[in-house]
């Protein structure tokens, strides 16, 4: 069976709209789809008052939402590979809407844990398929989309929301039909771009997970899951409890400042990545893992001195560690992953990711409740990460120490010879456009 790279049409479009103008369509489907997810940050105290759940719902609320994904992604990722691509985009763009239109009417917890399902399962199958489409378009930028558009898009969802929910009338509505009349207009510009695949057989196969541990790879990924399962961790403290901390330090309720540690954190992590595209891979771990360590402790002293300011520069140098460090990640693990094994070691690090933005922000929505409270919580929460990034440095200095083994040699050979071969591919597409 040809592979789907290999099954790519010519970019000749026929359709109205060409292939670069369809590029930034499918790019704004990631921003729209993260900015959808993270929408509902902000209005989490609004929920709360209304319907009168402690922290531990609200976690669960987030959680939730982040299995669904990994499940979206691990049932659906590949199915574009033999459906198409807008087939699967168009479904997932309107089940997104259906989960705005659950949103808009919810009464209660329920309805918001059916719509957080709803919306993670589109939006695991969306990033599969709009990922590979992009990369079928043009592969360099596209890599870099899949890189930088989540960031931006988990940022000005916060942020909007933020604002909605403060200024605008009925906010529990206003957003989610706002995001409504964007999925509408997207869905109508997906059917005037061109398919970039054909179909192929093995649809129903697709959906059966794979998830693969080559031998090649286990050290890198050993030594790169501590950082990855940190950093997620980190997003999904801001995106549940974050919020009720800021308008602690600051002394508002504002839903302004609900959404303004998440985005902070999330523009500075795409910031980061657009940054550091053309660093060395090794430098982007090491300074991921170096500035989620520092932001993460200036964020600890910020909270026990009461310093709002302080704790918005620790999240600050903290996205760099998100951005830098979860793209480091990637980069370490994936060139030294074959063809035919990339999709499984690619989704065993999607589940380190979703694992560590759910589980635990709602442990830690638990510990709010009965054990120590919100800012002892998030002290205990920050110490982890930090231990968890001590830890990915160890293994990191480890596998790069002078007196390695052969193999270790050989492996940390394929990386650089790797990444070399990448980035001057890259280079060579992007003169060629």
């Amino acid at each position: 069976m040809n592979h789907p790279e290999q099954r790519e049409r010519p970019t000749v479009s026929s359709r109205p709209i060409p292939p670069r103008a369809a590029f930034y369509v499918l790019a704004s489907i990631v921003v729209s789809f993260l900015a959808a997810s993270s929408a509902p940050t902000p209005l989490y105290a609004t929920y709360q008052a209304e319907w009168g759940f402690t922290p531990i719902t609200t976690t669960a609320v987030f959680g939730i939402y982040a299995i669904a994904v990994l499940s979206g992604l691990l049932v659906l990722g590949k199915l574009s590979d033999h459906v198409g691509r807008r087939p699967v985009l168009i479904t997932a763009i309107a089940a997104q809407a259906a989960a705005m239109l659950l949103f808009s009417t919810a009464a209660g917890v329920d309805e918001l844990l059916v719509a957080r399902i709803v919306q993670g399962l589109s939006t695991g199958a969306a990033l599969g398929a709009v990922g590979a489409a992009m990369m079928d378009i043009n592969r360099a930028r596209g890599t870099m989309a899949n890189a930088f558009a989540p960031g931006l898009g988990t940022a000005t969802g916060s942020l909007i929301s933020g604002f909605v929910v403060q200024y605008v009338p009925a906010p529990t509505h206003t957003i989610y039909l706002g995001l409504l009349a964007v999925f509408a207009a997207q869905a109508i510009a997906i059917t005037l771009i061109d398919e970039t695949v054909t179909r192929a057989p093995g649809a129903l196969a697709s959906l059966v997970p794979e998830i693969k541990l080559p031998r090649t790879v286990r050290g890198p990924v050993l030594a790169v899951a501590p950082v990855i399962f940190a950093v997620w961790a980190l997003a999904g403290f801001y995106g549940s409890l974050g919020p009720a901390l800021v308008r602690t330090l600051v002394g508002s309720t504002s839903a302004v400042y609900g959404g303004l540690g998440l985005f902070v954190l999330a523009i500075v992590a795409a910031t980061a990545v657009l940054a550091l595209r053309k660093t060395r891979t090794t430098t982007v771990m090491y300074t991921g893992i170096a500035a989620l360590i520092a932001g993460v402790t200036l964020t600890l002293i910020a909270v026990d001195l009461g310093a709002p300011v302080l704790f918005f520069v620790g999240t600050a140098v903290a996205g760099l560690g998100f951005g830098s460090g979860f793209q480091g990640g990637i980069r370490t693990v994936m060139p030294l992953a074959k063809p035919h094994e990339s999709s499984g070691v690619l989704s065993l690090l999607f589940v380190v990711s979703y694992l560590g933005m759910g589980v635990p922000s709602v442990l830690a929505g638990v510990l709010v409740v009965h054990g120590g409270g919100l800012v002892r919580t998030s002290e205990e929460y920050g110490i982890v990460v930090i231990g968890l990034a001590l830890l990915a440095l160890a293994a990191l200095l480890l596998r790069d120490r002078p007196h390695r083994a052969p193999g270790m040699i050989v492996a940390s050979g394929a990386t650089a010879t790797a990444t070399g071969l990448q980035a001057a591919e890259a280079e060579q597409e992007l003169s060629r456009r």
